[in-house]
């Protein structure tokens, strides 16, 4: 099996267990990883890396590392090392329920960047050297080229910078992936930048491996586990509405002559949401839609089953279970439809941009002039991070946000007077969708914003209270253009973390 896998005859020897690839890790070191939306990570080497860091603890040592990786992992990477508390920085977004904790209470220092600025952060040398790149590979050619798993992520990056590497050769992944990867190496510092030779989703520019000199890798380790497959739940209620919401206002815009008949390219999220968004586009009509997007989930493996799209450029795949074993089974056809690439190009604000994406990302609550928190609960405590929602929000062609009007059993809302942490400012905000309805905010000024997210999109629980918070704002505030009552702009949030309630 290594024969068939390992392709690069002096690699061979090479081959180790995780304890002793992991034993080239220290204490202090930068530390980068594969991975992307729990898919493409590597398996084993953390799992020893996490077991030798507890056993230093429990001698009394000091062992902790700096982990940069694509975006979030699992709980055999993040999940292990926050559990033995392994971790001094994180970078740059996560969704492990451990490292969350740890961030929450101060004890794990996490940079929640967005994902288009790491690569070029690296390279500028914002997070200093790193010492290790671990990544997950299908595959290591003849000429020591590494062929990605399910995601690319930062690999590229990790692989240029690092002083030593450790690949990790997962026979779970298919061997059909290799050729469904494009790694461009044209990118480069200021002043040498030139443009991207990238016009439409579907156009390859760059390689189907990731480029590594062989005397880096120190270690390779043979594994055979899954990726993170995360359970698919059907969409509820709400989700349809909130999808049946958004459906019928791209229809609109197709018809009004401001979107073409296959729309744009379509960035999108991950979650129930997203996923009932992905299946009414395919109840619709649409036809020949694109992809521009960071993750493949379940409900954009069907569309591109149906036709109703007709390419998906990504970074990494995010499925379930039932989808991971379909896409294997037909992989042939879909290595035809999906190209993977480096999120320093799925998400580059200029291709974006040119692109005319169509971005739909989730938000925990956004305020009566159209500025979105898409991270931190009451203000202070971080879910998950920014992650490239951020990239897609400022340059795409719509900037869609989309959330249940209430969380919490009816006891936060998410429409508020004020956000308790801003994300995405109200400049970078089109359109807010929420089970209530649809708030188109373009060309509107802020007081005119206001009377439509109250109106259309608001819970009729909290509708009053906005009403009344705004019109006493309108007459009291301080200046007229963007009405604020600031001794009450955050006190819902904080009735809630006195009552457990944002209602009065």
């Amino acid at each position: 099996m290594p024969h068939d896998r390992i392709r690069c005859a002096p690699l061979r020897a090479r081959i180790v267990d995780a304890a002793a690839a992991a034993a080239h890790i220290g204490p202090g070191q930068t530390v980068a990883m594969s991975g992307f939306t729990g898919s493409g990570y590597p398996k084993q080497v953390p799992l020893a890396l996490a077991e030798r860091i507890g056993q230093a603890h429990d001698a009394g040592e000091a062992f902790q590392i700096r982990l940069l990786t694509g975006a979030s992992t699992a709980p055999e990477l993040d999940g292990a090392l926050a559990k033995v508390d392994g971790i001094a920085l994180r970078l740059p977004f996560q969704s492990d329920p451990d490292t969350r904790q740890r961030i929450n209470d101060g004890s794990l220092a996490y940079i929640d960047a967005h994902l288009s600025h790491v690569a070029q952060h690296a390279w500028f040398g914002f997070y200093g050297e790193i010492d290790v790149a671990v990544v997950e590979a299908v595959a290591i050619r003849e000429d020591g080229g590494i062929v990605p798993s399910t995601s690319v992520g930062n690999s590229k990056t990790w692989l240029d910078l690092a002083k030593k590497v450790i690949v990790e050769v997962n026979t779970w992944q298919p061997e059909g992936l290799e050729g469904m990867h494009d790694i461009y190496y044209g990118t480069a510092l200021p002043p040498q930048r030139r443009p991207i030779p990238l016009e439409h989703t579907g156009d390859r520019i760059g390689e189907t491996a990731l480029r590594v000199d062989p005397d880096k890798i120190v270690a390779v380790v043979m594994t055979h586990g899954p990726d993170r497959n995360s359970p698919f739940s059907p969409a509820d209620a709400t989700s349809e509405l909130i999808a049946g919401h958004l459906i019928e206002f791209l229809q609109h815009e197709v018809a009004r002559g401001r979107l073409p008949a296959s729309l744009l390219p379509l960035q999108s999220g991950v979650g129930n949401i997203p996923n009932a968004v992905l299946a009414g586009l395919a109840k619709s009509g649409f036809r020949d839609l694109t992809a521009f997007t960071e993750v493949i989930q379940d409900g954009m493996l069907d569309l591109l089953r149906s036709g109703v799209l007709a390419s998906a450029s990504c970074t990494g795949f995010a499925m379930s279970p039932q989808a991971n074993e379909a896409f294997k089974r037909e992989i042939d056809f879909f290595r035809g439809k999906i190209i993977l690439r480096t999120q320093e190009i799925s998400n580059h604000p200029e291709l974006v941009r040119r692109l005319g994406c169509i971005g739909m990302n989730g938000m925990v609550e956004v305020d009566l002039y159209g500025n979105v928190n898409s991270t931190h609960i009451m203000g202070s405590r971080i879910m998950n991070g920014i992650g490239g929602s951020g990239d897609f929000a400022r340059n795409g062609f719509l900037s869609i946000f989309l959330s249940p009007s209430t969380a919490k059993g009816g006891s936060i809302s998410s429409i508020v007077p004020m956000v308790s942490h801003v994300d995405h400012t109200e400049h970078d905000v089109s359109i807010i969708v929420t089970e209530q309805g649809l708030a188109d905010l373009r060309g509107l000024s802020p007081k005119q914003r206001a009377k439509v997210l109250i109106e259309r999109c608001a819970h009729p629980d909290y509708r009053d209270a906005l009403q009344d918070y705004f019109d006493r704002a309108l007459r009291d505030s301080y200046g007229k253009h963007t009405p604020h009552l600031l001794p009450e702009a955050l006190s819902w949030h904080q009735r809630w973390l006195d009552s457990g309630s944002m209602l009065g």
